[in-house]
């Protein structure tokens, strides 16, 4: 129980990073394009996991490198993805379809567990997605007239987000957690980087009054420290026995945060609406567990009982 509710606190730390920070990263790509942002963001983070990676005491795995690069490339791919496809979904439809969207993932990862890392869809599980889904709706917007092609992007984002949660549970009980996330990011900060080239302009970036601008400084120090290297280390570590539908709705907390944090940086008013889909989202995560611990503890009564 204890293990439980510390795999749990770490998962919800995470969630809180990120949403905590999606402020200044909005601020940020204002100033740096959002490529560049990622590939700068992900290569120093992987630069650090590298340095320690080859540094730590590798006696308790036995490395396989084709193994680790073969995962890391594949994890790296689909969170790639998904950050490439939110960012081009922003082009076509509002943040607050594009949040709701992509926070679907929470939805498909149970679905895309099964036959992948062949795990059952647990009644309970089901009721505190769909209520994780009805609070993500609420907190985002307030109207879908419509769909469109960054709808469609956004969608297809939550899908790649959900795979990387997936396949990390397939991936991290046989791994270095090190070495596969120095790896999973390399690959993210490559793939960065070749969009970046494609998409933006490098001449526009390379000018001391965005590279140093203290908005940016602090803002990659903070994301690519705290939000990428500690976030996917805690994440990978955590998956090794945390079940993937527990880690997706854990994460369904971000959006909570990120509102969270708009109203204290911005003084942002969350509405009743808001407030409403904080307190779904809140409730899913908790039907989620109720039954299972509920049906331990009348176990562990009936097995006291003469």
């Amino acid at each position: 129980m204890k293990s439980r509710v510390s795999t749990d606190f770490i998962l919800l730390f995470i969630a809180f990073v990120w949403g905590a920070t999606f402020v200044i990263v909005q601020d940020t790509i204002h100033t740096l394009p959002p490529f560049w942002y990622l590939t700068i963001r992900f290569s120093l983070a992987a630069a650090v996991l590298l340095i320690f990676a080859f540094q730590a005491d590798h006696t308790k795995y036995s490395i396989n490198w084709q193994h680790h690069l073969l995962s890391g490339s594949i994890l790296g791919f689909f969170l790639f993805a998904g950050y490439a496809l939110q960012t081009f979904s922003l082009f076509y439809t509002t943040s607050g379809k594009s949040g709701f969207l992509t926070g679907i993932s929470v939805a498909l990862v149970p679905f895309l567990a099964k036959p992948i890392l062949k795990t059952e869809i647990t009644p309970n599980g089901l009721i505190g997605v769909t209520m994780a889904v009805i609070g993500l709706y609420l907190l985002a917007f307030t109207d879908f007239q419509s769909i469109n092609a960054g709808d469609l992007l956004a969608f297809l984002c939550a899908i790649f987000f959900a795979l990387q949660i997936v396949y990390t549970g397939k991936y991290s009980p046989h791994a270095n957690p090190l070495l596969l996330v120095a790896i999973q990011l390399s690959a993210v900060s490559l793939l960065s980087f070749v969009s970046a080239l494609q998409f933006e302009p490098w001449q526009e970036v390379l000018h001391a009054d965005i590279l140093f601008n203290p908005l940016v400084l602090v803002t990659l120090l903070i994301t690519s420290l705290l939000a990428t290297t500690l976030a996917f280390i805690a994440q990978t570590h955590v998956q090794k026995v945390a079940h993937p539908t527990r880690v997706a709705l854990i994460f369904a907390m971000e959006p909570v945060f990120a509102a969270l944090a708009d109203y204290v940086w911005f003084g942002t008013k969350l509405s009743w609406r808001a407030m409403l889909g904080c307190l779904c989202i809140l409730a899913g995560m908790i039907v989620a567990e109720l039954p299972r611990s509920l049906l331990h503890r009348h176990k562990r009564t009936q097995s006291r009982s003469p």
